[in-house]
């Protein structure tokens, strides 16, 4: 079967013009791979995830590209069918263009980030889509000589519109493919940084739990701060990897390193504490947040004790069943006491050990108390004493997007928009209604929560009764919530479900008015 050189070099051209214009619909789904970690099974799962609006639109430009390239030749078939194949690529790509358009109108709230390893996977992709687009070209005009019919002649090259469906695949299939060189270079990078924490002299903290990680890492910085040089992850970097970034970027020339440890499934502590080899740890508590991949909420107990092990000296919440001899276990060793919260701040008695100290702080919430608290104690634990820990507690600033509050326009703000536990949104929801005026919640609800998601859910809707407006953001996610919601006796008319944040502050500019308040609680990354 032979190709004249005109078909080859028109099959090569049109294989890299549609590769390029596939690349154009990966962004997105390269984003939310990068959510993911970079893990493939996860990302496939959201892709092909039941309701997935984003599968739904690949298969109506799929639909759409069939249809236009079809018709165009359709059109066209009164002049030679070459020409009429070589006018259907302007419809292909031009669809493709609208569709790229469009989907950057929908900017993901988790911006991608061009790091080296997404360029390097970018690159790799398209290599991919290209070599598939120029196979399925060399196919389909294989096929249209073997079987020699005008008609087929026509439409051979209709089937490069069902290529948007196999997207997600090329994209798993790149990142499979890169991980050859990625996990070496990874390695690298990680053998760096061990060798760094393992040379240095400073004081290393690992601090993890189910919730309050972040919180209490800043606020033992702050703290610790007004005695020693601290240097501690920046946001939320809790991976080998986001930890390896920072010590790489910024050394460890400092008295105390703070180093926040994640964990999404058994062996990421271990992971960590391989890495870190921390002297002192903090398990802030556990709660069934993760519990999808966990399993149960033994096994996530479990995973947390990992630091409980390792660390010389332990602080742990009252949540925590681990055990570890010396350690200052919260509620017992020392507590947040006599809270008191109101709409401008908390105040509280910090008691360590036998020593007690009067505490004021701006920050909201009944965690509030609690997660200084454990900081405080690791403080003590670090050599400070309960004076100079009272003291740096005065600095703490509130943690951003952590139920901190906002003034705009007369309306209180409370952005709690990265807290997605259990515990987190009981406190949130019981600190809104400490406030004066109309009060409303915004949320999309709880996650990772695997088989008791539903019932969790309902759980917290109950807690919704009492406010002026429950907007709930989402389609399926949030019917839990709802039901939740109007079983406590919460009024119908009062519930406003919205697909997106966007359209729930367009709702919420035309009800709010001065000497409201309104709660965003959780804002659910892409992926989900």
């Amino acid at each position: 079967m032979n190709f004249s050189d005109s078909l080859i070099i028109g099959i090569v051209f049109g294989g890299i013009l549609s590769g390029w214009m596939l690349s154009l619909v990966c962004i997105r789904m390269l984003g939310i791979l990068q959510q993911e970690g970079y893990a493939s099974k996860p990302f496939l799962k959201w892709c092909f995830k039941k309701g997935n609006l984003e599968e739904r639109r690949l298969v109506l430009l799929t639909i759409s590209l069939a249809l236009l390239v079809a018709l165009f030749n359709l059109c066209f078939c009164f002049w030679d069918y070459k020409i009429a194949n070589l006018i259907s690529v302007v419809p292909f790509a031009g669809w493709i263009a609208f569709y790229f358009i469009s989907e950057r109108k929908r900017a993901l709230k988790v911006k991608t980030v061009s790091t080296p390893r997404m360029i390097r996977l970018a690159v790799c992709n398209l290599f991919f889509l290209i070599l598939i687009s120029c196979g399925l070209g060399f196919a389909c005009a294989a096929a249209s000589l073997a079987i020699d019919k005008s008609w087929y002649y026509l439409f051979r090259f209709v089937y490069f519109a069902l290529l948007p469906l196999v997207l997600p695949l090329v994209i798993a299939l790149s990142n499979t493919v890169m991980k050859a060189y990625e996990i070496p270079h990874t390695k690298k990078y990680l053998k760096k940084a061990k060798k760094l924490f393992a040379e240095s002299s400073c004081k290393i903290v690992g601090i993890t739990g189910s919730f309050g990680k972040t919180s209490v890492k800043n606020y033992a910085y702050t703290i610790l701060s007004h005695k020693f040089r601290v240097i501690a992850t920046p946001a939320s970097y809790n991976t080998p990897l986001g930890i390896s970034k920072a010590v790489n970027m910024n050394g460890l020339d400092c008295d105390i390193f703070l180093a926040e440890m994640g964990a999404r499934k058994t062996g990421d502590i271990k992971e960590l504490c391989d890495l870190v080899n921390p002297e002192y740890g903090v398990v802030t508590g556990v709660c069934c947040q993760h519990l999808e991949s966990f399993g149960s909420l033994e096994n996530i107990q479990k995973e947390k004790g990992v630091l409980a092990k390792r660390a010389e000296k332990v602080v742990l919440g009252s949540s925590v069943t681990a055990e570890k001899e010396g350690a200052l276990k919260e509620g017992v060793d020392f507590a947040a006491e006599d809270i008191e919260l109101t709409a401008d701040g908390t105040k509280f008695t910090l008691r360590i050990k036998d020593e007690k100290v009067p505490v004021q702080t701006a920050l909201l919430g009944r965690h509030a108390a609690e997660d200084i608290a454990l900081a405080a104690a690791l403080s003590f634990l670090l050599g400070m004493t309960i004076e100079e820990i009272a003291a740096g507690i005065e600095a703490i600033e509130p943690v951003p997007h952590r139920l901190q509050k906002i003034e705009a326009n007369g309306v209180t703000i409370l952005d709690d928009s990265y807290n997605s536990n259990v515990e987190g949104a009981k406190v949130a929801v019981e600190t809104l209604k400490l406030f004066g005026g109309r009060k409303f919640v915004v949320t999309p609800g709880l996650v990772e929560l695997g088989l008791i998601e539903a019932k969790k859910n309902e759980e917290l809707g109950a807690l919704f009764t009492g406010l002026d407006g429950v907007i709930l953001v989402g389609e399926t996610r949030v019917l839990p919530l709802r039901s939740g919601y109007l079983s406590a006796g919460g009024e119908e008319d009062k519930v406003t479900m919205v697909p997106s944040l966007h359209k729930a502050q367009q709702y919420l500019a035309t009800v709010l008015s001065a000497g409201d308040t309104v709660l965003f609680l959780n804002d659910l990354p892409d992926k989900y």
